[in-house]
């Protein structure tokens, strides 16, 4: 038997959404959460294999599902991903700029460069390039998500790439909010505290994920801001654990 869809969810019906980082954690789960919703959805990841195994959960969901490897930052693969997009679904409804990436813990007299430009890379530049891209093919009623974690707004010792990554995504979503509000296409910056996902592992092995979010808590928390009433708009989500700042 078919499941009756709620309003919120009807909302989202066959709109088209891209989930940049989408082969685990907060991509994963608002994949999913974006499929179940009824959305078209195109994930992307770097890593091809994941990506298979990400689709193949989100097919469960009876809806379009394209998986595409690309390392959004580099702008030759992420025009051939949205050139694809628009061949073969010919529009975009909603962006979720959720690739990220961190670097092991280590002050910036001996942060590498290779390691600083890799993550700027990702977390900064791959927003602006997937963000361009999508525009070409995203109308009124659109919506862009960028993924900015708590680093946009605070910093932590030792994570000086990651940091000025998010504190440029978080100026580069401002912008971009009112460039486009004219165009009725709504911008949010989500702002997530700790989450139990793999991104820990980089910095913190040893993180409490007990205390942590589940990315399905984010997921669900985005897919709520993407269906407020046309004649509103959320701006910001910022969404922390009970326990607060680890």
């Amino acid at each position: 038997m078919k499941r009756r869809l709620d309003n919120t969810e009807s909302s989202l019906q066959q709109k088209v959404a891209v989930v940049t980082g989408a082969s685990r954690g907060i991509g994963l789960a608002t994949a999913k959460a974006l499929a179940r919703a009824g959305c078209k959805v195109v994930v992307t990841g770097r890593d091809e294999a994941a990506l298979r195994k990400a689709s193949r959960e989100l097919e469960d969901f009876n809806t379009t599902v394209l998986h595409h490897a690309c390392d959004v930052g580099d702008a030759n693969a992420v025009e051939l991903l949205f050139r694809r997009i628009k061949s073969q679904l010919g529009r975009i409804d909603i962006l979720i700029n959720n690739a990220g990436i961190s670097h092991a813990m280590t002050t910036v007299d001996q942060l590498d460069p290779q390691t600083w430009n890799r993550v700027i890379a990702t977390n900064l530049t791959g927003m602006f390039l997937c963000t361009r891209a999508a525009l070409a093919t995203m109308r009124r009623g659109g919506s862009i998500v960028n993924n900015l974690s708590l680093a946009a707004k605070g910093v932590f010792a030792g994570e000086a790439a990651y940091c000025a990554s998010k504190h440029g995504a978080l100026g580069f979503t401002n912008t971009l909010r009112e460039e486009l509000r004219p165009k009725g296409i709504q911008v949010i910056a989500l702002i997530a505290g700790p989450t139990d996902t793999a991104i820990w592992d980089q910095f913190w092995p040893d993180a409490p994920r007990k205390s942590m979010m589940s990315a399905q808590i984010v997921a669900n928390a985005i897919v709520s801001a993407l269906t407020v009433p046309e004649n509103s708009t959320v701006e910001e989500i910022t969404i922390q654990p009970t326990a607060g700042r680890l």
